[in-house]
This record gives structure tokens, sequence and C-alpha cells, in this order.
């Protein structure tokens, strides 16, 4: 085929054939009948046609297109449907006269026609979010398409087509008279050049062989794996089918994955090493990808401005082209010497480390060893309390350091606290590729090795044989465009003599480029290589210590018993928190949405102080007197309501639960206690043995002891009585279980229950439930325990407890998580007649309950809470959270409700509105997109569809709107 012939082809546009028109080819010619719809495609015709039995797709192409193609579209088909290990793909269906192919003519313009199936499953072009699992599955699909098609030969495959990326350069230069943007149509042109030129050279080491060519979301069919990851796992539109360059057809699905990039080239990553997984890349088809990829994003865009022009009424074109857009702009976005480091990495290839041998000094004067270098990185000791979001903290402290020592310098491949931005969507540029000195003004600076010179603006460039040297804040002594030999002076340290001057030092193997400072820690694999380390000039130690988070998480799992699990699947290592934030090793930022044992928020400084004071001066156990125990145990028994003045102090509120049972055992006599299905208490003997949520303990419900009489849980949203009006439905089950009670002349201990329905996310209870429970058990000779842990102590923020949302008093309050703001110390509160109970067993102790650190903590904590207004910001923000997540039910059908109040919300997600199906696949899914988005979030309830949103209370309303902003956006794009 001609380039003249290939060109008349580019400019067709699709064949005019209505859906009136399709309607009767596929009743003439095929014997089916059906509703037609119009399907999109860049120059053919497509129409489903759906029957009463099954679906179809009815193709309708130009006759200049070769039959002998069409053939070979059909051959790899029924090929591809005896290959076992190959994907779905759709059966060829002959027309009634036995013709796969046929040929119809309407309104004097002939074209050829095929029926095929339509091949059920989802498509992914149209969503703005695929997960690493979906990604990588169809990295995979590709690999065993490719895979499948190796020995699959045709006629019909060597055929000139404007897609075959071997044509990509002579392609381009026709398309690109389409753009009249005159910067857009240079730029567009500029960036094919670059990646012929990086092509060229591989071009005879590329593998050739039957390829698809075409395999992108648009193409493929998926099913939905256990947590609602879509798994591309069939294959349409074999129109692109050539014997083509193998790594070509990766290159077009990695294309294609580009506009749900959100800007990160190294998105794909995962879908590359899928496919090689499968159906191993020589290494010259790997180094050829990027180049391709971005040949590939040309031509898209250069293509659909064609089209536009010849044929503006394509919606399915005009649609397509913002996306091809998209994937040019994050094509073009990073170097291609990055994106090939990066692709060999991710398969496992190294690459040659950089040789530094005969290098000289750089600092001739200095000795590497008599530098000190400053920790500047997220477990750094000159961080606390925010201070390295001030300005120029690092420059400061590198300063200070070079005051006390001489000569300072920075660290390279550090991550660095003071780059991590809070309430982001995307990691910030953490890791450090180059390193600062602060050393004596006037300091000689040499030639590590020989290159030439250049400098501009302050900076300064030495490049050599596939190394440069990058410096700042050095008065050079050479002309610009000089050539420099190894050990050659080339100026000096900017500065006075006797003050100090700031040298930047970077050296980077990118040609013609700067490199950045910083990069994202995802990318810092491929960074490492294009801008290695300066330990050959400035000493060993200027490389910061790796993260050992992997080795460490291995070390976990050997020592930690196993029951103590973790959040996430794949934990991140926290080593930081300041107020709603958390901190990984790599320097990314969290929002801390489900924390609601730091009450205070993490890091506070006053917190820390008083407790460091009360260390340095005393701790000891409680038996001893001290001041702290008297004033802490009057402090909460004031918080209490009238009648509740004696205190016990622990150390949790598994123990708080657990010292309660015992008290209401002691003080009447009798074990039986009423408890709430779906309700969690603790981890100790008595507190599990009223523990009965089957997502902390699946055999829950068959383990009670006979103790425990567990009654129907009173959740108005989906338990068996909803509602407002719903309250005499849960209390018939409570009277119904003290009635049995009461038949066994045991005696009733007391009952206890979450005052708000913490577990199920934070769920209120029916309206005069509580008072009528209490005043049924209290008048069998029971107590009622009010369990406050979750939900108390100012975190409703319009009650300081839950049991006041009811209107009750009860027996016993027990307390722990936030008072303590994570450290750990609990309390049971109730009255002096029931806590002498217990001295008829004997007297009670608890070795670190009480101490006088913990008091003091205590004490502290309550003292921010009132100087700082907590609870008051507890009911404002937790107001505006939520009436913004309440605004979400109207948009997403799987929110099905919003619970609580405060700060202490559950927002509940379900399948279906009706019958209350509880997403809790879902749930997960969309926890772990919101950690890739930069909150920490986990679900809650017995089906764990309930995402528990408990933030520390100092939460900001920036702070909610991010959350739920990406929220919003994890249920707009998928998860």
């Amino acid at each position: 085929m001609t380039d003249e012939t290939l060109a008349d082809r580019a400019t067709l546009p699709r064949p005019d054939v209505t859906a009136a028109e399709a309607g009767d080819i596929v009743q003439s010619r095929y014997g089916l009948s059906g509703a037609i719809t119009e399907l999109g495609s860049q120059q053919d015709r497509n129409y489903r046609l759906d029957t009463d039995e099954r679906r179809y797709v009815l193709k309708i192409c130009h006759v200049a297109y070769q039959t002998l193609e069409l053939e070979a579209q059909n051959a790899a088909i029924h090929h591809l449907s005896m290959k076992e290990g190959a994907p779905r793909v759709p059966r060829v269906i002959p027309s009634t006269d036995g013709q796969d192919i046929i040929a119809v003519t309407v309104r004097d313009q002939t074209y050829q026609v095929r029926l095929l199936e339509y091949l059920e499953g989802e498509g992914l072009t149209h969503r703005k979010y695929l997960p690493k699992e979906s990604v990588a599955a169809l990295g995979a699909l590709c690999a065993r398409l490719a895979q499948s098609l190796a020995d699959f030969t045709h006629s019909g495959l060597d055929r000139s087509l404007q897609w075959d990326l071997r044509r990509a350069g002579p392609v381009a230069v026709q398309l690109l008279s389409a753009i009249t943007d005159s910067a857009a149509r240079d730029r567009i042109a500029k960036t094919m050049v670059s990646a012929v030129r990086r092509i060229q050279p591989l071009a005879p080491s590329l593998r050739l062989q039957a390829v698809h060519h075409d395999v992108t979301g648009d193409n493929v069919v998926s099913r939905r794996d256990d947590r609602g990851h879509l798994v591309p796992d069939g294959v349409i539109d074999f129109g692109d089918i050539i014997r083509g360059w193998l790594i070509g057809d990766l290159a077009v699905t990695c294309a294609s994955l580009l506009h749900q990039a959100d800007g990160h080239p190294f998105y794909i990553l995962p879908a590359v090493k899928a496919y090689h997984e499968v159906y191993p890349l020589t290494e010259e088809e790997l180094r050829a990808l990027w180049p391709l990829v971005v040949a590939r994003a040309v031509i898209l865009v250069a293509s659909s401005e064609q089209q536009i022009s010849i044929d503006p009424e394509n919606d399915y074109v005009r649609g397509n082209l913002e996306l091809e857009r998209r994937i040019f702009d994050t094509a073009v976005s990073v170097p291609f010497e990055l994106m090939e480091i990066a692709v060999l990495k991710a398969v496992g290839i190294k690459t040659a480390a950089l040789s530094t041998e005969g290098w000289h000094p750089l600092l001739p004067e200095i000795d590497p060893a008599t530098i000190s270098f400053v920790d500047l990185g997220v477990q750094s000791p000159h961080f606390a309390a925010g201070n390295w979001s001030q300005a120029d903290i690092d420059w400061r402290l590198l300063a200070r350091a070079a005051a006390e020592t001489g000569t300072a310098a920075t660290r390279y491949g550090e991550y660095r606290l003071s780059r991590a931005k809070l309430r982001s969507a995307t990691p910030s540029s953490t890791f450090t590729l180059h390193s600062d000195i602060c050393l004596a003004g006037g300091s000689v600076v040499a030639a590590p090795f020989a290159g030439k010179a250049s400098w501009k603006n302050h900076h300064f460039i030495l490049a050599g044989e596939g190394i440069s040297l990058h410096l700042d804040g050095i008065e050079p002594s050479l002309e610009d465009e000089a050539e420099v030999e190894a050990g050659q002076s080339i100026g000096a340290v900017s500065g006075e003599d006797g003050s100090l001057g700031g040298l930047r030092v970077q050296l980077s193997t990118l040609q013609g480029a700067e490199p950045p400072l910083f990069c994202a820690p995802q990318e810092a694999v491929a960074w490492l290589e294009l801008c290695p380390s300066p330990a050959a000039l400035l000493g060993p130690d200027v490389n910061a210590p790796k993260p050992v988070s992997d080795e460490l998480y291995a070390l976990r799992l050997a020592h930690l018993a196993k029951p103590q699990k973790n959040y996430y699947e794949a934990p991140l290592q926290m080593e930081r928190g300041w107020k709603e934030h958390m901190f990984d090793v790599e320097g990314r930022a969290y929002l801390d949405m489900l924390n609601n044992v730091t009450i205070l928020g993490h890091g506070h400084p006053r917190l820390a102080e008083a407790i460091s004071e009360q260390w340095l001066r005393l701790n000891t156990n409680s038996r001893f007197h001290y001041a702290a125990i008297a004033e802490f145990s009057e402090r909460l028994a004031s918080l209490a309501p009238e009648g509740l003045d004696a205190v016990f102090l622990v150390n949790s509120g598994s123990e708080a639960n657990d010292l309660a049972l015992r008290l209401a055992s002691a003080h009447t006599g009798s074990r039986h206690m009423l408890s709430l299905l779906e309700a969690y208490h603790g981890w100790s003997v008595a507190s599990d043995a009223v523990s009965t949520s089957i997502a902390d303990n699946p055999q829950a419900l068959t383990t009670r002891p006979d103790w425990v009489h567990a009654v129907l849980s009173p959740n108005t949203y989906r338990g068996a009585f909803r509602g407002s009006d719903s309250t005499s439905g849960y209390l018939e089950a409570v009277f119904e279980a003290l009635e049995a009670i009461d038949v066994k002349g045991e005696g009733l201990a007391g009952f206890i229950a979450e005052s708000v329905y913490g577990n199920a996310g934070g769920i209120s209870l029916p309206d005069g439930y509580l008072a009528a429970v209490y005043g049924q058990v209290r008048a069998r000779g029971g107590v009622c325990i009010a369990d406050e842990v979750q939900v108390g102590y100012g975190r409703l923020g319009h009650h300081f407890w839950g049991f006041e949302q009811q209107g009750v008093v009860p027996d016993i309050i027990t307390i722990a998580k936030g008072m303590g703001n994570g450290h750990p110390l609990g309390a049971v509160i109730t009255t002096r007649a029931i806590a002498e109970s217990l001295e008829k067993e004997g007297y009670f102790f608890s070795s670190t309950g009480g101490s006088p650190v913990s008091c003091v903590t205590g004490m502290t904590v309550l003292d921010i809470m009132t100087d700082e207004r907590l609870q008051e910001n507890a009911r404002d923000v937790g107001d505006h959270l939520k009436s913004r997540l309440v605004a979400l039910i109207d948009s997403y059908r799987i929110v099905g409700a919003v619970h609580g109040m405060g700060l202490y919300l559950g927002l509940e997600l379900v399948r279906d509105r009706t019958t209350l199906e509880p997403a809790t696949e879902e749930t997960a899914a969309i926890c772990s997109r919101l950690l890739d988005l930069g909150v920490l979030m986990q679900p809650t309830g017995d089906h764990l569809n309930v995402l528990k949103i408990k933030p520390p209370l100092c939460l900001t309303a920036e702070s909610a709107d991010f959350f739920v902003d990406m929220l919003e956006k994890v249920l707009s794009e998928g998860w």
C-alpha cells in the first residue's frame, strides 16, 4: 500500500449509515431485529443490536480497507478462540447466506459489513481512576493476547496503517497540518522528533509479530473481583491488527493508561511489570517503550485533530480528544531518560553504576571526614511542634551546625520533613537529590573531573563525559564555555573571608536539562540513577540512611504475637504526628480521621513538657501518696453527675470495663449481665464476654458465657426496627431478656452499653431507650454501666458525655482512650456505695494506673481541652463535616446514611438503599484509595461497611473539607 493510499484513508469520515439503515441490514442479511444503538468509532460506523436473546455489534467499514484486512481480523479472532489461556474474544456471526463479510450498498455507497457477538463486560476508558490491580491486569491481558498471537500469520497483516508505530514519524508529518495552533503544532512536532531519535537506534532489535495494537480501555471488557476492582479479561475491535513491533503493542496500552494517571507517568509501571512477567521483553524493547508511548501520544492527538476537521459531528472523537491531550501532556512531562530507567527498574533490570574512579576533591581545603551532616528527615531531633514548616528552617539548622563545627552539610537521599505538604492528594517531593554545604566563604572549589564549564544566573555547570556537576553559591574563576582539567580550580564559595557561605552540589547524567532538587518518593528509584550521590565528593556520610520499613515489618511479624493486627495490608511506617496529621518515613503527610486516642492531636508540646517534667520528678505506683492522684481523682469526679464521686484509675478501656463488670457483680451479688449485640467493650475475659461484635470476633455470637445476655442491637438504620419510632420494638426485646433472667431467680448484675452506638458507626440510640432500660434494670437491683470509652469525653461536641444525649445518669462510667491522648490511662467513676462493694473481694490495685505521670497526663489533657475549646471545636467542625457528608447522599447511591454527632461520625455504605446490602468490599477499597490520597480511614461495624470518622478534636474545618473532597473524589472517580 502506498503512502498516498494511507493518506487518503486518514481523511475518511465514518460511513454515512443511519441507525434505521443499520436495522434494515441486520434484518435483511442476518435475519435479526431489535433495538439499535450507535457505538463510538474513529472511522468505522458501529451499532449495537439488542435482540430478545442476545446482543451483537454491526461493524460498517469503508471499501478503502481491503477485504483481506478484514479477513485477517476474523482469522485472528478464530485463532484466539482456540488458544488456551487467551483472553475472551467475540464470535464472528455469519450472514444468512454463510458469509463472514458482506458488501452492502447504502444510498449508492458500498461498504463492507460484519456482525460480531457483543462481548459482555465493563470497559475502562471513561473511568477516571483505575487501581494498581486493574492497571496490572491490563498489562497482563495485553501480554497474554500477544503471546497467543505469536504464532498467528496472515497475509492481511502486512498493511500500512496510520497507527503502526513503525511509521509514526511520517504519519505525524501528514497529520500535523490539521493542527491550526502553531505553538501546539511545533511542540508536538519537536516531541515526535525526540521520540524518533531514541527509537531509531533500537529499531533493528525490536521483535515483529502479529499484534492487536489497540489494547486500550475502549477495546477491553472486564469483570469485577471480590473487592470491586475491574479485571480486564476480554478483547474486542481487531481493526488495528498488524504485523508490527511487539513492544509497540504494549506502548499503545501504556499510552491509553496515561489519561487516568492524573499526570503521573509512573502509573503505567504495574502494567509493564505484569506484561514482562507473562511475556518477557528484551532490554532493547524495554528501552524503546517510553519513546514509543510518546510517539503514540503524538499520533493520537494529531489524528483526532485531523478527524475533527473532517468529521465535526463525530462526538466519539471529540470526546476522546480531551483524554488524548491529557495523555500527551503526561507523556511529555518527564525526561525520556527517567522513564527508561523506571521501566528497567520495574522489571528488575539493573543499570550500570556511575564510575567515580580518578575523581579529584571538590573542596581540596576541606577533609570530608570533618563535615558534620545535619539530620533533616522525618525523625530528626531538631524538629518538634511543627517548627519544620517555618520558612528556611533547613537553612537555619544548617547554618547553626556550621557555626558550631565549621563545615556542615545536608544529606543526599533524605526524605525532608520540611517538604511535606499537609492536605495533599499526592505525595510531596520530599526526596533530596542534592546536598547543601555551609562553609567558610572563599573556600576553593575544584573540578572533580574534566569537562566544559558554563554558568548563567549564578548557576554553574561542569559538563563531563556522561556526567555533569551543578553548583550554586560559587564565584567562578573561569570564562563561560571554558575547557577544564580534573583538579583545576573553578572558583570559590561566595562570601567574605570569615563569613559563612552556602554551596549547593548536585550530580546529573541528564544532558541539556537542569535536574530537580527534590523528587516524589515513588520516583526516587529512577532519579537516583540520573542524579547520583555526591559521596565521591563529600564522603559516604552524605548519604542519608535508607528506611528499612520492610525489614522492620518482617521483624514485627516474627516477634509480635499474630493476634495483634495492624491497619492496611501493606502498612505504612508512621514516625511523626502533628495535630490531626501523621507522617510516614518518606515525609508523606496523612490526615488522621480515625485516631480517637489522640484527642488533643499528635505531638502536643504542652502535654509532652508536662509528662517530661513529672517523669524527671517522680513516677511510682498509686499506693504511695502524692498530690497528682488526689487532684486528678477530684477533677474526674467533678466532671461526672452528682453522686458519682468515687474514681478508680486504670490503664485502658478494657480494664475499665472489666472493673465495671466486677463492681456490678460485687455490688449485686449476681453475675448476669445484659449487653447489646454488635457491641465491643474490650479484650479482657470479662469485657470480651459482653462484646458481641462479629467484626472484632467472628465467634462472638457462639462463645458467650451463660451469664451474658445479649439483646437486639437498637440500630435504627438497619436493625429489626427502623426510624424514629423504633424505641418500643427494641425495648420489647430487652424486656423479654429481663423476664428470662427473672425466671432463673439468680438476680441481675446490670446492663452495659455504649451511650452512643460507637462500634456501629456512632448511631444514636432510639429516643428514651436508655431511660426505659435503666429503669427496668434498677427495678431488679442491677446497676447501669455507660461505656464512654469511645464516644465520651467531649467528642460528641454537643455533650461531654454520651449518656447526656439520652437524658440519663448511669451508675458507673467507664472512660479511657482520649483521656490520656495516647498515654495508657483509663478510669471508672461510680458511687461510693458501689465502689466500696469491691472490698468484699479484697482491695484493688493497678501498678501504673494512677501513677504520677498518668495523673499529670490526664489533668493536662483536660486543661488543654478547656483552654483550646476542643469540645466546642468538635461541635462546630463536626456539624460542618456532617452537613457535607449528608450532602453526598443525594449524589452517590452507595452512601446510605450518616450517623453520629460532633467528631464521632459514621458514613454507612450500601449496595442497595432498600435492602441495605452492606458494601463491605467497596468500603475496604475506598479506604485503600483514601490512603493513596493522603487520608487515614478504616471501616467499622459488624459488616465493616461504615467509615468510622473519629479524628483528633483539633480537626480544622479546612481538614474536614479536605477529607470530604477526597472522599467525593473517590466516589466520583472509583476505587
